[in-house]
C-alpha cells in the first residue's frame, strides 16, 4: 500500500498503546488500539489505517505459528519438572559459596533451553529463596542475579524473541542464538558484580516464605536434558550441514522426544496443553504488536529516527540496537520489542549495508534493555516470585537496564563497528 502514517501518528500509537497497557488494557487489545487511533491522527482513513493494521499483523504469523509449536516443549521442561531440576543441579554443582552466580547461570540455562525468561525466574526463585535465607542475602540480590542471568540466557535461545528475530531477517534461528553468546558472557559477569553488592541491601527473605519440594516425582538430571539436547541438534543441522529442519518442527519435536525419554509420554497431552496455554497469550500479543508495527513501518518514524541519529554524528547501523531499545521501552517487553522493531526497521537497516546477521543480532540485544518496565507483565512476574513489593522492585529498573545495556553494547561492538560476522 502506498499510503503513510506521519511520525506524529506513529508516536501516538505508541504512547496510546503505552498508557493502556498502563491502565491494564490486556497489551493485545492495548496495541490494536494504539494503532488504530495512531493511524487516524497520522492522516490515514479507517479503512487505509485497517488495511495497515492486518498487513502487519500477517507479517508476523510465521514467528506466531514457531511460537505455539514451541509450547510443547516449553510445557515438558516445566510440567515435567525437568526444568526445575535442571536448575537445582546447576546451583548445588557451584555451591552456596557461589550462590549468586549459580543463580544467574541456573536461569541463564534455562532460558537459553527454552523456557521463557519470567518463567525462568519463577521457576528458580524457590532455590534462590531458601538459599538466600540460610546465607544471608537480600532479595534484590538474589532477584538481579536470576533476572540478569535470564536476559543474558534470553539472547542465545529458541524463545519468542529469537524467533521473530530470525523470521524478519530470513536467517537460521540457530544463527540469531549463537550471535548472542558473547554479549551474553559479559551480561552474566556484569550481573554478577552488581548483585554482589546488593547482598546486604533491601529486604531479607524470611522463614514462612520457603516452599519445600517434592522431589520423589523429579526426573533425573541426566533425562532432564534431553529435550534441549535434541532441540539444539535439529536446529543445529541447518548450519552444520545444510539440512533445514524448521523451528516449527525442531522444537516440539525435542519436547517430545524428552517427554519420552523421561517416561513421561502419557502426561505428554497435559503437557502440551500447558505450554499451548502459556505460548497463546504471547501469540495473542504478538498478533496485537503486528498491527502496530504496520502503522509504524508505514510511518515517517523511520526516517525521523535515522535524521536524528545522523544530526547527532552516529552510524547508520547503530539503528539497529537503538530500534530495539525504543521498542522494548514502547512494549516492556523482549519478544515485542524484538518482533516490532525486526518488522518495522529490517529491511531499512538491511539498505544501509547492515548484514542480516548482524541486523538481527543487534536488534534482538537492544530489545533487552528496557523490556523490564512496569508497564510488561515481566516485571510484576518477577519481583512476585520472591514477594517483593512494588517500590522494592522499581529500585532495580537501573541495574536491570545496565545489563541490557552491557549486551547491547557488546553486541553492537561485534556487530557494527568490527564486523567480526557478516
Amino acid at each position: 500500500m502506498d499510503v503513510q502514517v506521519s511520525a506524529l501518528g506513529a508516536i501516538c500509537a505508541l504512547v496510546i498503546a503505552i498508557i493502556l497497557i498502563l491502565k491494564k488494557v490486556a497489551p493485545a487489545y492495548g496495541m490494536i488500539a494504539g494503532a488504530l487511533i495512531g493511524g487516524l491522527i497520522g492522516g490515514v482513513n479507517i479503512a487505509d489505517t485497517v488495511n495497515l493494521m492486518i498487513e502487519g499483523a500477517q507479517g508476523i504469523i510465521p514467528a506466531v505459528l514457531r511460537i505455539l509449536a514451541a509450547g510443547i516443549l516449553a510445557g515438558v521442561l516445566i510440567e515435567s519438572g525437568a526444568a526445575a531440576v535442571i536448575a537445582e543441579t546447576v546451583v548445588k554443582k557451584l555451591g552456596e559459596t557461589k550462590a549468586l552466580l549459580a543463580l544467574a547461570l541456573a536461569t541463564l540455562i534455562l532460558t537459553t533451553v527454552g523456557v521463557f525468561v519470567d518463567v525462568a525466574v519463577i521457576t528458580v526463585a524457590p532455590i534462590a529463596l531458601a538459599i538466600a535465607k540460610r546465607t544471608g542475602m537480600s532479595k534484590p540480590a538474589i532477584l538481579l542475579a536470576m533476572i540478569g542471568g535470564g536476559k543474558a540466557g534470553n539472547l542465545m535461545s529458541p524463545n519468542p524473541n529469537a524467533i521473530a528475530a530470525s523470521d524478519a531477517f530470513n536467517i537460521p534461528l540457530t544463527s540469531v542464538m549463537a550471535a548472542g553468546i558473547i554479549p551474553a558472557v559479559f551480561g552474566v559477569a556484569v550481573t554478577y558484580l552488581v548483585a554482589k553488592r546488593l547482598v546486604k541491601k533491601g529486604t531479607m527473605v524470611q522463614a514462612e516464605e520457603i516452599d519445600t519440594v517434592d522431589a520423589s516425582s523429579l526426573p533425573l538430571f541426566l533425562t532432564a536434558i534431553i529435550a534441549p539436547i535434541v532441540t539444539i541438534v535439529l536446529l543445529a543441522l541447518r548450519p552444520l550441514f545444510d539440512l533445514n529442519i524448521d523451528p516449527m518442527v525442531a522444537l516440539p519435536a525435542g519436547g517430545i522426544v524428552g517427554a519420552i525419554v523421561m517416561k513421561k509420554g502419557k502426561q505428554l497431552n497435559t503437557y502440551a496443553i500447558s505450554g499451548l496455554g502459556k505460548m497463546s497469550g504471547v501469540a495473542i500479543m504478538l498478533l496485537g504488536t503486528g498491527t502496530l508495527a504496520g502503522i509504524i513501518a508505514n510511518s515517517q518514524l523511520k526516517d525521523v529516527i535515522i535524521q536524528g541519529l545522523s544530526a547527532i554524528g552516529l552510524p547508520a547501523y547503530v539503528l539497529a540496537p537503538v530500534s530495539g531499545i525504543f521498542m522494548s521501552a514502547a512494549t516492556a517487553s523482549t519478544t515485542a520489542g524484538t518482533a516490532v522493531a525486526s518488522q518495522v526497521f529490517g529491511s531499512t537497516i538491511l539498505e544501509l549495508g547492515v548484514s542480516a546477521l548482524a541486523g538481527a543480532a543487534m536488534v534482538h540485544a537492544g530489545a533487552t534493555v528496557l523490556d523490564h518496565l512496569p508497564h510488561g507483565s515481566f516485571f510484576h512476574a518477577t519481583g512476585g516470585s520472591v514477594n517483593m513489593k512494588i517500590k522494592e522492585r522499581l529500585k532495580l529498573i537501573p541495574y536491570e537496564s545496565l545489563i541490557g545495556l552491557i549486551m547491547a553494547i557488546v553486541s553492537t561492538l561485534i556487530f557494527g563497528v568490527l564486523k567480526l560476522y557478516g
